[in-house]
């Protein structure tokens, strides 16, 4: 087992059910399988603590579980966990680790995922939102949601501007969150707990700004871009190619210029919501070694 300077990065994740934490397994025995210098990476593994989940086992080395009590006041909200858990890591790793790789449970990774080693000046890398769904447009003046994170934010107003992935909408900057590296020296995730749960306690904010769904659903994302747009220098901000993060769960939406047209293609792929059988998987090519070892899974 390879220690923590030795490692490009230290891989975290949220588990919270059983069908998670069979979509967890999954990612991590791709990393295992396909990682390249991330394959003997730590992995930590967040779940809530309950009895019930204390002797969790995963297979394969190098994985640890943690038990997260996430505070009453965001538990219950949208993300509310993936928040804390980020922020748990961030004071719970060393002063050698470098990278600190957020990952969703329904990401799979098919090639070495080398830009989450975040080298040189680089303090955190993230791909753009692949819709705008509540993404504030350049051309639109400020409304009391993106107003009220900013302003948490520290800011007035953001001057970075990304382009969604699938829908092709100019916004001002708005990160994917499914899969993201932060240099933990920076904090980040903690202040990213600290305005998300002032924010979520804001009832004013709840009711002026969160009254729909979208809106809750994505908060979290928002905040979190708010921070990264704000405290990290845009020349030590590592904007990642399409092929990390790729939406296939948008797959069919996908430009035709923008679509993958095979699993080799990529880095890594989110695909919540759909099937990896491989006689299920018709719209992407799924080649060998892929194939035999989705199959050898679901």
């Amino acid at each position: 087992m390879s220690s923590a300077a030795e490692d490009p990065g230290l891989f975290i994740t949220w588990a919270y059910s059983n069908e998670s934490f069979r979509h967890v397994q999954l990612m991590i025995d791709s990393i295992r399988k396909f990682g390249g210098e991330f394959l003997h990476c730590p992995v930590w593994v967040f779940v809530p603590e309950t009895k019930d989940l204390e002797n969790l086992e995963f297979k394969g080395q190098n994985i640890e579980i943690k038990l997260l009590d996430t505070p009453d006041s965001i538990r219950n909200y949208y993300y509310g966990n993936k928040v804390y858990a980020c922020a748990r890591a961030e004071e719970l790793v060393g002063q050698d680790v470098r990278s600190l790789v957020w990952v969703s449970p329904e990401i799979l990774f098919v090639n070495p995922p080398a830009l989450f080693d975040l080298v040189g000046d680089i303090q955190a890398a993230f791909r753009p939102v692949h819709i705008q769904n509540v993404g504030l447009r350049v051309d639109e003046n400020l409304d009391t949601f993106w107003s009220g994170v900013y302003r948490g934010a520290g800011v007035k107003d953001i001057d970075m501007e990304l382009e969604s992935y699938v829908d092709r909408v100019q916004l001002r900057a708005y990160f994917n969150s499914a899969a993201f590296g932060l240099d933990p020296a920076l904090g980040l995730c903690r202040k990213w707990f600290d305005l998300f749960e002032e924010l979520v306690t804001d009832a004013e904010f709840q009711r002026k700004a969160c009254q729909d769904g979208w809106h809750q659903v994505f908060l979290h994302q928002a905040v979190l871009s708010a921070l990264v747009a704000a405290r990290v220098r845009k020349e030590r901000l590592l904007i990642l190619p399409p092929e990390y993060v790729y939406p296939y769960n948008l797959h069919g939406d996908v430009p035709l210029d923008r679509k993958a047209h095979s699993l080799d293609e990529l880095v890594c792929l989110f695909y919540e919501g759909r099937s990896l059988i491989p006689e299920e998987v018709t719209d992407i090519k799924v080649t060998e070694p892929y194939k035999s070892w989705l199959a050898s899974f679901v």
